[in-house]
């Protein structure tokens, strides 16, 4: 291996000064060998020592370089899109939380949450809302989150004081440094509108929302939260390739229709991988058949837990059951 390979990474320079230096002190025992025979047995013993230094260094800088390579295509940020299902103002309420939750989550974490667009209902809850969360490892903790949730509880509007179900849906979609996903641009139905929000602020005084059709498959991105058409554009544009990158993933996982329902669901009661039971303070992931308590808790951001449990490799093994 050659050393500046090493030398040319700040992970492994340091190792590969060190590297180099063995690598002298090794032919200076080869040619001593050559040059006085009587040294041979003791040359020979140094031999084996430095060798064994260069190769474990060797396996560490390796190990290093690979893990970066690795880190290059690792996602750094994904689309999370929440989307209210069965229950009307209540799923949208539900949907709303749900968001709320993985922002505190995020904020606890110090990643960057930022919203991108909401299309609210007429009570404040989201019919669908889309955010960007900034970190190399949202992707792995958050990707478990993809389906169907449902709440059980009394809504603060409920008179007879009856127990409602609604559900929500969640979409956890990773965005790749390097996609090689291309998209014609004659396949591109781009319109412009004015964003949402308060009144009387500049971004809703002109059209700067950006909203980009896939004519082919008829998926639809929308994002308002940048004060630039351009960047809303260039955004949005980010949003739909994650989405059709997630439906060729579904395609070559399932060799099913990609529709994407099939990874949200329709949002009906009986499609569903996590229940919140605000009256028996639990929430239950279907999946791996584990529950937790005080979900006030948890909804302020504290679902740590419930993530380390799906990832420990039991979800994937639960679904084929």
């Amino acid at each position: 291996m050659d050393p500046e390979t090493f030398k040319a990474n700040h992970k492994t320079k340091y190792l590969a000064d060190e590297y180099e230096r063995l690598l002298t002190a090794e032919t200076e025992v080869k040619e001593m060998i050559v040059a006085d025979p009587a040294f041979a047995e003791l040359g020979a013993e140094e031999q084996t020592n430095l060798r064994t230094q260069i190769d474990t260094l060797e396996k560490q800088m390796t190990e290093i370089i690979e893990r970066d390579k690795e880190e290059e295509v690792k996602p750094k940020e994904i689309i999370l899109e929440v989307r209210a299902g069965a229950g009307g103002e209540e799923a949208a309420i539900f949907a709303q939380d749900l968001a709320m939750m993985y922002e505190r989550f995020a904020e606890k974490k110090g990643w960057e949450f930022k919203k991108l667009d909401e299309h609210q209902s007429e009570m404040g809850g989201y019919k669908e809302a889309s955010f960007e969360i900034k970190n190399k490892d949202a992707y792995e903790m958050l990707r478990w989150e993809t389906g169907v949730h449902r709440v059980q509880r009394i809504p603060a509007t409920e008179k007879m004081g009856r127990v409602h179900t609604s559900t929500a849906s969640v979409v956890v979609l990773p965005i790749y440094p390097v996609t090689k996903y291309e998209i014609n641009p004659a396949d591109i139905e781009m319109e412009f509108c004015r964003a949402g929000g308060a009144g009387g602020q500049n971004v809703n005084k002109v059209e700067t929302a950006v909203r980009l059709i896939h004519k082919p498959t008829g998926l639809a991105v929308r994002c308002s939260n940048e004060r630039s058409q351009l960047k809303n554009r260039e955004t949005a544009m980010s949003m739909l390739i994650a989405r059709l990158e997630d439906i060729d993933r579904a395609k070559k996982e399932s060799d099913v229709s990609a529709d994407r329902k099939g990874q949200i669901g329709t949002g009906d009661r009986s499609e569903k991988i996590r229940t919140y039971n605000i009256l028996q303070d639990r929430i239950t992931d279907h999946r791996i058949k584990q529950s937790w308590s005080n979900i006030e808790k948890i909804f302020a951001g504290n679902i740590e837990p419930i993530l380390e449990a799906c990832a420990a490799g039991t979800v994937g093994d639960a679904e084929e059951e």
